[in-house]
């Protein structure tokens, strides 16, 4: 065990000095392409600033599963990319994937107003879990701007750098790959949508599913999930079984 990997979850993701831990904790397909992102001083400062946050107050999600996103769904396996903001922050939430909550935990409004959605527009029962793993991992990247966040205390960790990286990550997506499907909610996810090739891509966008926006309208009834898969199977893919 190296110096760094002594750390919990922390230090091994993001490893002040320890470039070739963090290599192993983001998945190989995704480190390739995101490598040069690692030796930018913001990433630098990203990663003093996090690990120090860490170490003085809670925050979520617990350190080994700041890159979860990316270990569950490789760059190549990507259909889908739902972009969130920045993590659940109170305890027992967030575990590295938007929107997602561990079995056991009461569904968010937001979880609820998507699962409520899917079910309108497929059919589908409503699931008795929140954890999006099952999306994960058949090609769902479900990616929040920033990756990190102190308890009780939204998007505190917004200005740390986080969102140069991810938005690194969303070029490299919208560079190397077309036929994926971009769910973007609300004003921030959809000014993403700039980095986007609509003409390789589907685009869908809409108000976000918190229920202050989502009951003005503009969320039900738009049936993205229908959407999302038909284009899928028109472009030879296996849809979503969400």
């Amino acid at each position: 065990m190296t110096s760094c990997q002594h750390h919990d979850s922390i230090a091994r993701p993001i490893g002040h000095k320890c470039r070739q831990a963090m290599n192993v904790e983001i998945e190989p397909s995704w480190a390739q392409r995101l490598k040069p992102e690692f030796d930018k001083p913001y990433f630098q400062q990203l990663t003093q600033t996090v690990r120090m946050e860490y170490s003085q107050y809670s925050c979520f999600p617990p350190g080994r599963l700041i890159f979860n996103a990316f270990n569950l769904c490789p760059f190549d396996k990507v259909k889908v990319v739902i972009l969130g903001q920045d993590p659940y922050h109170e305890p027992g939430q967030a575990h590295g994937l938007s929107f997602s909550v561990l079995d056991g935990v009461r569904f968010p409004p937001s979880l609820q107003n998507i699962f409520k959605e899917i079910h309108d527009d497929l059919g589908t029962d409503m699931p008795f879990s929140g954890d999006l793993t099952r999306w994960a991992q058949q090609g769902v990247l479900l990616l929040n701007a920033t990756l990190t966040v102190r308890a009780h205390q939204a998007n505190s960790h917004a200005a740390f750098g986080w969102q140069q990286f991810t938005d690194a990550a969303i070029r490299a997506l919208a560079t190397e790959r077309e036929g994926v499907v971009y769910m973007l909610w609300g004003g921030f996810a959809r000014g993403k949508a700039y980095m986007i090739d609509k003409q390789r891509n589907l685009v869908l966008e809409s108000v976000h599913p918190s229920p202050l926006s989502a009951n003005r309208g503009g969320w039900f009834g738009q049936h993205q999930f229908s959407r999302c898969n038909a284009y899928l199977t028109e472009h030879g893919q296996q849809p979503i079984v969400w």
